[in-house]
């Protein structure tokens, strides 16, 4: 870190301090010297986002209000890693990194401690890995280290069940401070000396697994799964912890999950957020009908607008919410994922690699055959209703696979990309008219800015359109 970067570090630090001693009353005040102190490139739209949502006073405000009742003892060290390492200092360091080296430089990584889980989850590919692969403690502790030379201060647990490794997660939680730690789990691992840990290290966030309610995330999990969850969620909330709720929304339990009833659940609980997951046939046992129909899917997309504007619960919807992202985030644009064996894949749901992180750097994996041709196709589709180079546009993955030679990364069962496609195909079929007539809504709230003049529509969106442009002009040249 340069003399400049741990200056503005201590100043943006001290922000924290300020505003942690008294948020109602000097929240607003940080917020303006925040905007004088960030330059202007670095989260505009959300900067503006966050000013506004602080003169609201609205239920956004309730949700930033809950932040600064969670536990003292670790409420600041996560705030610090979180918005000054992970974001502020971060983002400039990526922006830079991604001109360097002309390639995806990701915000976040997710990686997978272990194949191990001590569920067996319908339709989760991570339930039929078994416990042969595992990342090492040297592994995970290597790419973070590659990570953060890169600018990357979020990762992100997935599995199998992480906690299966949680005293190693622990162990890299103390080495990497200026990093934020989240973490899939299932939650039946977490007990009161793990809570104990949370609070000691300060940048660990647990992801809880559910869906919907006691019958349909037992019969999906199992049965007592839900009871299990109810009490990790209870020694969280005692403590005060932060935690938030991961939902695989499928055909089963799309009507229980979009109910305002369920979304109030997590607030009682005490969850803080809600990341949605649209079920994904991965396997070659994946079955395709537990994949949402179109209807149920536009009712999701609905579901969450309306819930964002009355509840105080951050929730992100990974496919319907492509439009604020400019598309697909994956190939390293905004994520990648590397699994239990070392495979360096460019999405937690495609399992094809050209690099493997035990014989190759982080960096090399970025710029290896597959990353790129993410990196040059994104985004896949002008609508950004149909992001995914899988699920929506089905014969562009089975092409950047051929043209690159990639392998399946699959633990289990090698699965080609024509035999995926071929279980997505008519799901991206029936949806295509329906992407296609939200996208062209006049009377929806963001028809204006789809169809802004490119240098006037999202930020990110059309962040994402010049790094298109620009590439495209360098290979012209």
């Amino acid at each position: 870190m340069s003399l400049t970067q741990s200056a503005e570090r201590v100043a943006l630090n001290k922000l924290i301090d300020y505003l942690d001693d008294n948020p109602q009353d000097n929240i607003e005040k940080i917020m303006d010297l925040v905007n004088k102190l960030v330059p202007d490139r670095v989260f505009p739209v959300q900067r503006e986002a966050f000013t506004n949502v602080i003169k609201s006073r609205g239920n956004w405000y309730d949700l930033i209000m809950r932040i600064f009742s969670l536990n003292p003892k670790m409420r600041t060290k996560l705030l610090k890693a979180l918005i000054v390492d992970g974001n502020l200092l971060a983002w400039p360091q990526q922006e830079n990194n991604r001109e360097k080296y002309q390639c995806n430089i990701p915000w976040a990584i997710l990686l997978d401690p272990t194949s191990a889980c001590n569920l067996h989850c319908t339709g989760c590919w991570a339930a039929e890995y078994g416990y042969k692969q595992n990342l090492s403690f040297e592994d995970i502790d290597s790419i973070i280290t590659q990570g953060k030379a890169l600018g990357t201060h979020i990762y992100i647990y997935t599995g199998g069940e992480p906690l299966v490794r949680k005293h190693d997660l622990i162990k890299i939680c103390e080495k990497h401070p200026d990093c934020v730690f989240l973490c899939f789990t299932n939650s039946t691992l977490i007990d009161e000396a793990f809570c104990d840990d949370m609070i000691r290290v300060g940048n660990f966030v647990p992801a809880i697994s559910a869906e919907g309610n006691e019958h349909t995330t037992d019969a999906r999990r199992g049965e007592g799964t839900y009871a299990k969850i109810e009490h990790a969620m209870k020694l969280l909330r005692e403590r005060n912890l932060p935690f938030g709720i991961s939902t695989c929304w499928t055909s089963a339990n799309a009507n229980t999950v979009a109910t305002e009833e369920n979304i109030d659940w997590m607030i009682e609980e005490g969850a803080l957020f809600c990341w949605y997951f649209h079920f994904m046939p991965v396997g070659r046992n994946a079955t395709s009908q537990l994949m949402p129909t179109p209807e149920q899917r536009e009712r999701m997309y609905r579901f969450v607008r309306e819930m964002r504007e009355k509840k105080p619960l951050f929730t992100l919807d990974f496919q319907n919410d492509g439009e604020f992202v400019g598309g697909c985030i994956a190939g390293g644009r905004r994520y990648l994922h590397i699994n239990a064996a070392g495979d360096v894949e460019p999405c937690v749901f495609i399992h094809y690699s050209n690099a493997n992180i035990h014989n190759v750097s982080l960096l090399d994996a970025l710029r290896s055959p597959l990353f790129m041709k993410y990196y040059e196709g994104q985004p896949f589709n002008d609508n950004y209703l149909k992001p995914c180079p899988m699920l929506e546009n089905p014969d562009v993955l089975p092409k950047m696979v051929a043209e690159t030679g990639a392998m399946s990364t699959d633990l289990v069962e090698k699965e080609s990309p024509e035999q995926l496609r071929e279980k997505t195909r008519a799901a991206a079929e029936a949806w295509a008219p329906v992407a296609d007539r939200i996208w062209n809504d006049q009377s929806d709230p963001l028809y204006t800015k789809r169809n802004e003049d490119e240098t006037q529509g999202m930020a990110d969106s059309d962040m994402h359109k010049f790094e298109q442009q620009g590439r495209k002009l360098k290979s012209n040249c």
